[in-house]
């Protein structure tokens, strides 16, 4: 077959675009609602609730073992050099121990964990190892954005079932419907971003039930997993027939308030954790190893601090929703994780992307479009929602809250 004659398919990095909604009509990538708004945040000196990153840091005990470990010299156990592939073997029997600890779950650290350059680095290797072209890849809706651009990469079927407001909980006819006979691989997100979701036991069952059905791989993205504000966190893979078919994803940014160290994880089954380690090395190979070895260390802090860190993030989900209901929203209340879902609808607004680039500059508040974060041709459904993030100190929450009370002038 000569070059002239090749069939022209979409380059790789269009069916990303593509598959994110970022692909113009021009055929150029834009950038994200979220680069856009976090500019126009920044440029208006706006309390920027858009983005899901902590205005603290984690502990300092944790910075202060990562800076050890960048300080010291190779020959007294410096790690500036390459760590091992699969993470570094005390982070690995960490996770393993963390996984026992809270879950029960037993997983051999040599053969059932992956360590990964954050849970996002995990997610495009498991969909690129596991997802060929043409195959159905189910997600709930919405989702976070990075698995629609993998799966647009991978040149997938995304098929999605909508959460519907105000509680988002997925339609059973819709997961029976959308994990049909073909479908390689459903993407989990519980607790969900951006709604706050915790998927129900039931709902799990279901969705294992019907995955083993067809056939179908899990993939369940758990970072939130220690940021639930009632009862405790149910992995995917606790759930009976989902541990041979499941890879879960976990992350110390969300638990540690270090989102910026960029350590994930992957684990699971031996054969399905080899198929994502051999994307995963031609990646980046490692990741940070001074970091890792921190995390190590927080993983095996008492259960107190994990309590301390979910309680904190409901004080300032409390503050927010609160704020919100009196400016006059509807809002629906998260289980867990960064962020909350208002509707605007009630003050008059029936275009939620339209006012979120309005708020920085009249309001001095950001937010993003819950439009954002699905198909195109879902938007409608979401079109009068915003996500506003609360993983921020109380004044900065306090300050938010007496801005959006403005809200409604906004509206005349």
């Amino acid at each position: 077959m000569t070059q002239q004659s090749l069939p022209h398919t979409p380059a790789p990095w269009r069916r990303a675009a593509a598959g994110a909604n970022l692909l113009g009509a021009d055929g150029v990538s834009k950038p994200t609602v979220f680069e856009e708004l976090t500019a126009l945040a920044n440029q208006h000196g706006a309390i920027n609730l858009g983005q899901g990153f902590p205005d603290t840091d984690g502990p300092e005990h944790l910075k202060e073992i990562a800076a050890g470990s960048i300080r010291a010299g190779f020959d007294d156990g410096g790690l500036n050099q390459y760590a091992p592939g699969l993470g570094l073997p005390a982070l690995r029997a960490a996770i393993a121990e963390h996984q026992r600890r809270f879950y029960g779950h037993e997983l051999d650290p040599a053969r059932n964990i992956l360590v990964t350059t954050g849970a996002t680095e995990g997610i495009a290797a498991a969909i690129m190892a596991l997802v060929s072209p043409g195959e159905r890849v189910v997600t709930l809706s919405p989702f976070y954005d990075s698995y629609a651009a993998m799966i647009g990469l991978a040149g997938a079927d995304h098929v999605t079932v909508p959460l519907t407001w105000p509680d988002f909980v997925p339609d059973d006819a819709g997961l029976d419907a959308a994990i049909a006979p073909g479908t390689r691989l459903v993407v989990l997100n519980t607790p969900h971003n951006p709604t706050g979701t915790a998927l129900s036991r039931a709902t799990l069952e279901r969705i294992v039930a019907r995955a083993g059905e067809v056939g179908a791989l899990i993939l369940s993205d758990e970072v939130y997993e220690h940021l639930v504000f009632d009862g405790t966190h149910l992995p995917v893979a606790s759930i009976p027939g989902a541990a041979e078919r499941t890879l879960t994803l976990g992350s110390a940014g969300k638990t540690f308030s270090l989102t910026g160290w960029k350590v994930g994880w992957v684990t699971g089954p031996a054969d399905l954790v080899t198929a994502v380690r051999t994307v995963k090395q031609f990646l980046t190979y490692s990741s940070g190893g001074p970091f890792q070895a921190a995390v190590a260390v927080g993983l095996r802090y008492d259960d107190s601090f994990f309590r301390a860190q979910a309680e904190r993030l409901r004080a300032g989900r409390d503050v927010l929703v609160t704020a919100l209901r009196a400016a006059g929203l509807q809002v629906s209340t998260p289980a867990a994780g960064y962020f909350a879902i208002a509707d605007v609808a009630p003050l008059g607004f029936d275009d939620a992307a339209a006012l979120a680039y309005r708020l920085p500059a009249e309001l001095g508040v950001g937010a993003i479009p819950v439009s954002a974060f699905v198909r195109p041709h879902e938007a409608d459904r979401y079109k009068s929602l915003l996500r506003f993030a609360f993983c921020k100190r109380e004044p900065v929450l306090n300050d938010a809250a007496a801005r959006l009370l403005r809200l409604s002038e906004l509206a005349a």
